[in-house]
């Protein structure tokens, strides 16, 4: 395959590289089933739900008064198809900051709409493709951590390159223009910008020296000829989702790691490649250019990169820690909460077809003030299996259950989640916790491959339990809440919060759940945060081409949802190629932070190269939105 077809391809169409799908399957002509769209919210979306008391017609998104007497203090916005952002009547915005913009005094102008940034200045100004963030306050300043999740060379790198790295120095862009930044931003009277020189301000990238800790660090799979005692990794890669810990820090996650390995030789392919897609062609070249990234020269390097990082944004001296207790695989994000006993507690979703959800459990107890160490190195994997009862578990990875060395259950935990036999997902993206009540959400994004095979450990993908379509190119939100209150438990009981679908073309279950109808339908449910009213922020990165199964859907999306009624409603449209990711709130909850990630057009300068952005949102009265 030619470079620049790689280049091309979204992240799941290069996953398929590494397993393709069957060529026709028997669910092709899915519509001739005449799934009951009934049928199937009665066995779900019944269990602790209002959701079942609407009816089809509930969301006209011209309907101001049912929005308000739904207790969504706006008027939800129709669906759009241009290059811009539409947020409701009494609502403004204004872009925060740029994939470009200069962090410091010296990147000033660096920027050029025609040429994009210098390698030079490639680490010191906003990175591209903006995802994952979360507030900070020390004091009276407010501080921003950002991921930057990956690149778009056609865009990033110059023309001459024609979409792929030609030397060391256009590798060494890329490597810079991701990761994650750190960035001091105020209210100058005129809304939010960034303070350029802030003490704060800082580029944590491919190239940052970090450290690594908990059973797997120092372990035979994590060293390599550059740090042989397998503690010192170097860089943060395809920073996706993200966290925030109880004692202030952030925790940025790294994804699709897979793609930016190759070999310039022969490699041995171990079951663990295989297992994560990692093959002979990177997707960035990297491989040529840098020993590190080749598997003929570093076949451990691939292990130290899929974890969970820890940074301090507010202490710009301190060193990132992968922490690998927390385990490896295409980590989406990390809701961090706590047990009834005080005890750690972080969930988090394997972003692949097939994978799988987990909770990590503390030995050790927080106690506010009180020392940390250990509290995300010393504890428990578990994975989660699905009953289609609307029962679950959460089953311990350990050497008894798995039969696995512990560093090998926390390097390769997708092997260990399908030993024990975990319930295979449609991509379990965002997971967020409800801040009102003991019950958590995953938004499960699509999958197109449900019911039609395998995952890539070769575990059955049947339409069952919180993934009950075949071919699902919707997607659905699972809900489920521990046993006893308590999010240390190891039992719980799910619903469906919703299932996305297109009333207007399907009138089965790909229609969608009660609570969708054609004011407020939608694809592919990504992102979601809580604001702290304990309403349910949806963001989305589906298909955007307004035709066929996805007509009237328009552009990806963010919408505001009732969990104690199911009602859902849009609050804002994002410009056409973007996916909506990534959301925080100012300290004073009167701005929203919201990512936009590869916007097509010139958005938003109007002129030149699209670029990535995060925008503030407020309401035009002063009033609280998160």
């Amino acid at each position: 395959m030619k470079d620049q077809d790689i280049i091309d391809l979204s992240w799941d169409e290069f996953d398929e590289l590494r397993d393709p799908r069957p060529a026709a399957n028997g669910f092709d002509a899915v519509v001739e089933r005449a799934i009951s769209r009934r049928g199937f919210l009665g066995g779900a979306l019944a269990f602790g739900s209002g959701a079942l008391a609407m009816g089809a017609g509930l969301m006209s998104s011209t309907a101001a008064a049912r929005a308000e007497g739904m207790g969504f203090n706006f008027k939800p916005v129709d669906i759009a198809t241009d290059h811009d952002i539409h947020v409701p009547e009494g609502y403004q915005w204004k872009t925060l900051v740029r994939w470009g913009d200069a962090l410091f005094s010296e990147a000033q102008g660096a920027y050029s709409p025609e040429t994009g940034v210098p390698v030079e200045m490639s680490d010191k100004v906003f990175g591209e493709n903006t995802d994952g963030m979360e507030t900070f306050v020390d004091g009276d300043k407010t501080v921003l951590a950002i991921n930057s999740e990956y690149v778009n060379p056609k865009i990033n790198l110059p023309a001459t390159s024609e979409g792929m790295p030609q030397n060391a120095d256009e590798v060494m862009m890329l490597k810079n223009m991701q990761g994650v930044t750190v960035v001091e931003v105020a209210d100058n009277g005129d809304g939010y910008e960034v303070v350029v020189d802030s003490p704060y301000n800082r580029r944590i990238t491919h190239e940052t020296q970090m450290t690594m800790d908990g059973p797997a660090a120092g372990s035979d799979l994590v060293k390599t000829k550059a740090d042989p005692a397998g503690l010192n990794p170097k860089g943060t890669m395809n920073n996706c989702g993200s966290g925030k810990t109880l004692w202030g820090t952030y925790l940025t996650c790294e994804e699709n790691f897979n793609g930016y390995f190759g070999a310039t030789g022969d490699y041995e392919v171990t079951e663990g490649l295989k297992r994560y897609g990692i093959g002979g062609e990177g997707r960035y070249a990297y491989e040529k250019f840098d020993p590190r990234y080749d598997l003929t020269q570093e076949p451990n390097e691939p292990n130290r990169h899929g974890w969970v990082t820890e940074i301090n944004p507010l202490d710009p001296t301190s060193t990132p820690v992968k922490h690998t207790a927390l385990g490896r695989f295409k980590h989406e994000n990390a809701e961090m909460v706590q047990a009834n006993d005080g005890r750690v507690v972080v969930y988090m979703g394997d972003d692949e077809r097939g994978e799988f959800m987990y909770k990590y459990v503390s030995n050790g107890t927080y106690i506010e003030g009180g020392s940390t160490e250990g509290l995300l190195s010393d504890g428990t994997l578990y994975v989660a299996k699905f009953n289609d009862d609307l029962t679950g578990e959460w089953l311990a990875l350990t050497p008894e259950t798995t039969g696995m060395p512990i560093e090998d259950i926390l390097v390769f935990a997708r092997i260990a989640g399908s030993k024990v036999g975990a319930t295979t997902m449609d991509r379990p993206e965002w997971i967020a916790a409800n801040p009102l009540k003991v019950e958590a959400y995953c938004a499960l994004t699509n999958n197109k491959n449900r019911g039609v095979k395998p995952n890539a450990g070769g575990d059955e993908t049947p339409a069952t339990g919180p993934n009950p379509r075949e071919t699902n190119n919707y997607g659905q939100i699972v809900r489920w809440k521990p046993a006893g209150e308590d999010h240390g438990a190891t039992e719980f009981t799910w619903d469906l919060y919703v299932m996305a679908g297109n009333p207007t073309v399907y009138d089965n279950a790909y229609a969608g759940s009660e609570n969708v109808n054609a004011g407020n339908m939608f694809n592919s449910p990504d992102g979601m945060a809580f604001s702290s009213d304990g309403y349910l922020w949806i963001q989305t990165d589906g298909d955007d081409s307004n035709e066929g199964e996805f007509e009237g859907q328009g552009n990806n999306q963010m919408l505001v949802g009732n969990t104690e009624t199911g009602e859902i409603a849009r609050f804002l449209t994002a410009p056409n190629g973007a996916e909506v990711t990534g959301l925080t709130w100012s300290p004073d909850k009167k701005v929203a932070f919201v990512g936009i990630q590869h916007p097509g057009g010139s958005w938003p300068d109007g002129n030149g190269k699209p670029r990535s952005s995060v925008i503030a949102v407020w309401r035009e009265d002063g009033a609280l939105i998160g």
